[in-house]
């Protein structure tokens, strides 16, 4: 989802730095309550988790200019418990039910605390398909993100369902958990003629039926509750076709308002290359012998409804997040809300690499420089998530998705990409994850089997740990002329007192330079690289892999502590002039330099100045380093330009 984000949801006003979109998330500022059927790491109720969900016949009546529903459903279930005389269902106590029919009798329930509790005459068979058929109506409340809405566009009405995380109780019956996926699900919508339903699946046929119009769409893959989903408009519909590494092409099906027509042909369009970039770096698009789609809403963002996408607008971030979520949320569910970083960090992740590989109107270095900017704007929250009853927490922009997606960058960085996309397309083509449910540590154990690479640590401190850490870099060449760095490092949350990387350091000089990694395993760290230039200047992450910030870059070394120790500059602050103070004998100056704290030399003086005095008028204001290069070493010292 897309908070406006969203891949669902979300947002707040995103905006990534030199990045041509930025979207308002119409954040809907809500704090789920929990109830008895939620917990802090929800996965499955314990009323309706002794029976599987095999599938569901929906028939629903709709005037999208009422905001009402009525509806018949029919779930094919098993039971997994031998003394099995009862079914629960989730659903709104506020609707009705008309009535339970089992074996086409009438069967007792009752509707409390959202819960449908339905009695049978008798126990029923252990792990033999049964199914029951209820009628409902109502006005639903609408919880969550909205989970259902009714509205107006251009006077047209338009109602639509949007039930992440909880909230397809609030308008059908169903079971909301991350543990039993409905392996097949026919739908079923009378509305008006004049209207259009989407809904997954495929169109399989639209019957006239007096003054209504009978939509039925067929899905024959496994789908989790949240899925499943109705809009129904006015809409216009054409098609796009994406060519498919077999040969054939995908129907990608667009149902759009009349007035955004030309908008959201242009936005689809595009979505075809984006659908075989996917193709490419994930396996075939999971769906393909149905469709994948587009139903535009009246929402802030976005929800990767399976194989037909609700979208609030047609620009390319969001498209290609909600196409992203097929895979990623779709195909393969996020089998716990602590967990969910599996669908969204992937979906936002899957942004980036359309940038990175030339679609869309961002650049891959600005994307990537958006999400450390706002992901360090605070310094602590986890990637995991401790409270799933706080829906809000749960799609945190700034920690599902953007840290989501970065630590995908980071174990990218550290597996190395060809581990890395292998990996992932192990993951998804496991038969214990393809088209079920996962958790993290079933990615991570992907990632361990491909790379060979122990991930403990970096899980340990990257998805569960808070916070990022911050670099500080000293470098120079002692007296011995050997080039030395040394690495220190700081976090910005106590608990994580160390982040292990490979760290990249660019270094610059006599119009070369090269890229070193180091492997970083404690603060303080000291390496003598050899290159076969004299080093200039040096650049930490270049390329943007790793999430940290107030990162210090100080030219020279710390072997030479009494040259810093007797080096006296003044006055520091300075406004105008530096004078520069060396009182040691038998140490002779032979240069000094000017750098700011990435060690970027800005004033070069070759000789001594006169009076060893600097004029620094036209320096803007701001943190400098002075360095005194000496026939003993280095002295180096920060002053403050006012």
């Amino acid at each position: 989802m897309r908070l406006v984000i969203i891949g669902l949801f979300i947002l707040t006003t995103w905006i990534a730095k030199a990045q041509e979109e930025s979207f308002v998330c119409k954040e809907h500022l809500l704090t789920h309550a929990a109830d008895a059927n939620l917990s802090h790491e929800f996965r499955t109720s314990p009323y309706t988790n002794n029976y599987d969900l095999r599938y569901y016949r929906l028939e629903w009546q709709i005037d999208p200019s009422q905001y009402y529903i009525r509806g018949q459903v029919t779930p094919y279930f098993q039971p997994n418990d031998p003394s099995f005389t009862r079914i629960y269902f989730d659903l709104a106590s506020s609707l009705q039910v008309n009535s339970v029919k089992y074996h086409g009798q009438d069967v007792s329930y009752t509707l409390m605390n959202n819960l449908l509790e339905i009695n049978f005459p008798q126990t029923l068979a252990d792990g033999i398909l049964d199914s029951l058929t209820i009628d409902y109506e109502g006005a639903p409340p609408s919880t969550g993100f909205g989970s259902f809405g009714q509205t107006f566009h251009n006077n047209a009405p338009v109602l639509w369902t949007l039930s992440e995380p909880y909230g397809g109780r609030d308008w059908w019956p169903c079971k909301i958990d991350l543990a039993d996926k409905i392996d097949s699900i026919d739908v079923y919508v009378t509305t008006p003629q004049g209207f259009r339903a989407a809904s997954n699946g495929v169109l399989a046929s639209e019957v006239v039926s007096g003054n209504d119009v009978i939509y039925h769409w067929k899905h024959r893959y496994p789908i989790t509750g949240y899925l499943v989903a109705i809009a129904v408009t006015n809409y216009v519909q054409y098609s796009d076709f994406v060519p498919m590494p077999n040969g054939e092409t995908l129907e990608m099906l667009n149902y759009v308002y009349p007035e955004s027509l030309s908008q959201a042909q242009a936005g689809t369009s595009g979505n075809v290359q984006v659908l075989q970039l996917f193709n490419q770096l994930f396996g075939v698009y999971p769906f393909a012998t149905e469709k994948y789609g587009h139903a535009q809403f009246s929402w802030g963002g976005g929800e990767e409804h399976q194989t037909m996408s609700f979208v609030g607008g047609f620009s390319h971030l969001l498209l290609s997040h909600e196409l992203a979520h097929q895979w990623f949320g779709d195909m393969v569910t996020c089998g716990s809300w602590q967990d969910i970083w599996l669908n969204e960090g992937f979906a936002t992740y899957c942004e980036g690499m359309t940038y990175e590989n030339g679609l869309g109107p961002n650049t891959w270095p600005a994307w990537l420089s958006g999400k450390i900017s706002q992901i360090t704007g605070n310094p602590d929250g986890s990637v995991w998530v401790p409270d799933t009853t706080n829906v809000n927490r749960i799609f945190s922009s700034r920690l599902t998705y953007s840290k989501g997606a970065m630590v995908l960058h980071m174990l990218r960085w550290k597996v190395g990409s060809e581990n890395f996309f292998q990996a992932i397309r192990n993951y998804t083509s496991d038969p214990q994850i393809a088209y079920n449910y996962a958790r993290t540590s079933q990615l991570q154990a992907h990632m361990e089997a491909q790379s060979g690479i122990d991930l403990d640590e970096f899980f340990e401190d990257w998805f569960y740990g808070q916070g990022y850490p911050s670099y500080q870099f000293q470098w120079g060449y002692d007296a011995q002329q050997q080039l030395r760095i040394q690495i220190n490092q700081t976090t910005s949350n106590a608990s994580v007192d160390f982040f292990e990387m490979p760290v990249p350091v660019k270094f610059s000089g006599q119009g070369q330079d090269s890229i070193l990694v180091f492997d970083h395993t404690a603060s303080g760290q000291v390496f003598h690289p050899s290159l076969p230039f004299t080093v200039e200047q040096i650049t930490f992450d270049p390329q943007l892999w790793i999430l940290s910030a107030n990162n210090q870059i100080t030219v020279g070394t710390q072997e030479r502590n009494e040259l810093n120790q007797a080096l006296y500059l003044y006055p520091n602050p300075v406004v105008q002039k530096l004078r520069f103070d060396l009182g040691l004998e038998g140490v002779k100056i032979e240069s000094v330099r000017i750098t700011n704290l990435a060690g970027q030399s800005l004033i070069d003086y070759p000789t001594l100045p006169d009076n060893q005095e600097m004029d620094l008028e036209t320096l803007p204001a701001g943190f400098y380093i002075l360095q005194l290069n000496t026939n003993q070493g280095i002295a180096i010292k920060s002053f403050v330009k006012q």
